[in-house]
């Protein structure tokens, strides 16, 4: 029998580090694009140009972030099991706001 789901653990997945936000890529495919963004307390990531093709959510699994988007000069505060979705071509940048680290899973389709 075929196996069709693929798992990759957190010690395979690709990090790569925006500013001081340590970004983990879990999958990547033509479709999607899966990771998760770690924040130290006051840390604040670099700022993410945006998507061309792509649809970006952030959601929030702990912690509090703040997500700036520059075109419009706004704020968007999330806590836990707080999500937003990110249109393409909006820049966007991630402020942990908490005295706790801050994890931001985060998903792109069609792909980054």
């Amino acid at each position: 029998m075929e196996k069709r789901g693929t798992i990759v653990r957190r010690k395979e997945a690709e990090i790569s580090f925006e500013g001081q936000e340590i970004c983990r890529n879990y999958f990547k495919t033509d479709k999607i694009t899966f990771g998760l963004s770690v924040l130290k307390p006051g840390v604040i990531g670099d700022l993410d140009p945006g998507h061309d093709e792509a649809d970006e959510v952030f959601f929030c699994t702990k912690g509090n972030v703040a997500c700036y988007f520059p075109e419009d000069d706004t704020f968007y505060e999330l806590d836990a099991y707080d999500g937003l979705l990110i249109p393409p071509h909006t820049g966007h940048k991630l402020y942990n706001l908490g005295n706790e680290e801050a994890i931001v899973i985060w998903a792109c389709a069609p792909h980054q």
